[in-house]
């Protein structure tokens, strides 16, 4: 299982969710049904083990102010967020223990603006049904908002990650990691900002990578994310913000992923064992990379 502070999920926040979902699905992920938060948002997950894939919409406005997290509100925050572009917005970080590792983030300078519990109703394989409960420790970041972080704590692990909810047909399974594309001037404040959570980085091209407990969140120029990937969105060019662009998924069998990306449509490329999808407007503005592991 994943350790405290690992990637656990990126959350793309997108205008239609069930277009993403469907597309999702087309590449070979097993999506949930949209679901709905009580602050107004929805979201579908693909599940691995100790983590997930999330996308997210809003499906009532009139209650992205409900159940805030001291002066954080979940819903407003995905929301305005949304109204100038989609992409990830939020990021969680795995936790088995909310209160805990909260503490420790903010002994280590993030601002903790407070918890949020709530559950969701679910049917197992084996036609049981019971209710998740899950803890949400918020570290906002009023600078680099697109950089804000949450805990993630699943009380009930067993009804998360099912193992037949993990099995993908493109045999994605987890996270290899994650970049940020940052802006020049803030690559100093990103390492200050992550090496007291994760001590001190890696160099690599163009930027520097942090071994967290599930994958590299690595922190790149923008030239270092186009010469792999290609040209960034023009929306998020405009918006010209410090954020994660591109997600490195693992998949354990090369030829059924690259069957599923063949019978989608979906335009990607392959270098050597590792397969870029092409266009990240149709998937949220995120790059989506896939990695042997």
């Amino acid at each position: 299982m994943t350790a405290a502070f690992g990637i656990d999920h990126p959350l793309i926040a997108v205008r239609d969710i069930t277009a993403l979902r469907d597309r999702l699905i087309s590449i070979g992920f097993k999506m949930t049904p949209v679901g709905q938060h009580p602050w107004g948002t929805s979201t579908s997950l693909a599940m691995f083990r100790g983590c997930l894939l999330e996308i997210m919409g809003i499906y009532d406005d009139c209650l992205i102010d409900e159940k805030p997290a001291g002066d954080f509100h979940f819903g407003r925050h995905v929301h305005d967020h949304l109204e100038k572009r989609e992409g990830i917005a939020l990021t969680a970080l795995h936790s088995t223990d909310s209160v805990r590792d909260a503490a420790y983030a903010e002994r280590v300078g993030f601002r903790v603006s407070g918890h949020l519990e709530f559950g969701r109703d679910v049917t197992l394989p084996d036609g049981n049904k019971a209710r998740t409960k899950t803890t949400l420790a918020l570290l906002p970041d009023a600078a680099f908002p697109r950089l804000s972080f949450f805990l993630c704590q699943q009380h009930r692990p067993e009804l998360i990650y099912v193992p037949a909810w993990l099995e993908h047909p493109n045999t994605v399974h987890g996270y290899a990691g994650v970049s940020i594309m940052a802006r020049d001037k803030d690559m100093g404040a990103m390492t200050g900002k992550f090496s007291r959570l994760y001590g001190a980085p890696q160099s690599c091209d163009d930027g520097i990578a942090f071994e967290t407990a599930n994958g590299k969140l690595r922190v790149l120029t923008r030239t270092a994310i186009e010469a792999r990937n290609g040209p960034i969105p023009a929306s998020v060019s405009a918006e010209d913000d410090s954020c994660i662009v591109v997600l490195d998924l693992v998949y354990s069998n090369g030829e059924k992923l690259e069957k599923c990306l063949r019978n989608s449509g979906a335009e990607y490329a392959r270098h050597g064992r590792e397969f870029r999808l092409l266009d990240p407007t149709q998937f949220g503005n995120t790059f989506l990379n896939f990695v042997p592991g």
